[in-house]
């Protein structure tokens, strides 16, 4: 199996240094994702500006999750579902919602579902969606705006998740209690 080196803040290049130590003063700790993206302190930074625009988007806790979560289950991110499970407790998320995503199982609103399908056609069909297909979330009360999120939070994902998979990295001790494997 690959792995890539995790870096702490003494051994990573001196660009990814000032996001590391953001890292430690935000998280209380150095999650071992960031320190695999400090290998390339251009992928680390580009990762961390994703994740704050995608904070920043009309979705709210619950829908940034399913959009995470969604992807995460996805893509079998050993890693980031873990790890996101433990974001969403931290965002006061629905636990019944996360065990959802994580279990595969029908979200708790029609809304949340069309999000959640949405997600996934354009995750499995790589952005091909079809007219029927918009409608359908356009109908559920979401809009361009939020389709263009979604891509955003993808973006987001592909860099961790992939990364993840290439690198095989550990989950870390404070997101043990949240392991997970993918159902067959």
């Amino acid at each position: 199996m690959t792995t890539l080196k995790i870096h702490d803040i003494e051994s990573a290049p001196e660009a990814s240094k000032p996001m590391l130590d953001a890292a430690v003063k935000g998280f209380g700790m150095l999650p071992n994702l960031i320190g695999v993206l400090a290998s390339s302190p251009e992928t680390l930074k580009a990762y961390q500006t994703l994740h704050q625009l995608f904070m920043d988007t009309s979705f709210d806790a619950e829908e940034l999750t399913v959009v995470w979560q969604g992807i995460n289950v996805e893509h079998d991110c050993h890693y980031c579902v873990p790890a996101h499970t433990a974001i969403a407790h931290s965002m006061k998320v629905d636990p019944a919602l996360t065990e959802a995503l994580r279990n595969q199982e029908p979200m708790p609103t029609a809304k949340l579902q069309a999000l959640f399908d949405t997600t996934l056609i354009i995750v499995r069909n790589r952005g091909h969606v079809s007219q029927d297909e918009l409608a359908n979330f356009y109908a559920a009360g979401y809009g361009e705006q939020q389709v263009l999120e979604i891509i955003l939070g993808l973006s987001q994902k592909v860099i961790s998740n992939y990364t993840n998979h290439i690198g095989n990295t550990p989950v870390d001790t404070a997101f043990a209690p949240f392991a997970w494997t993918k159902k067959a």
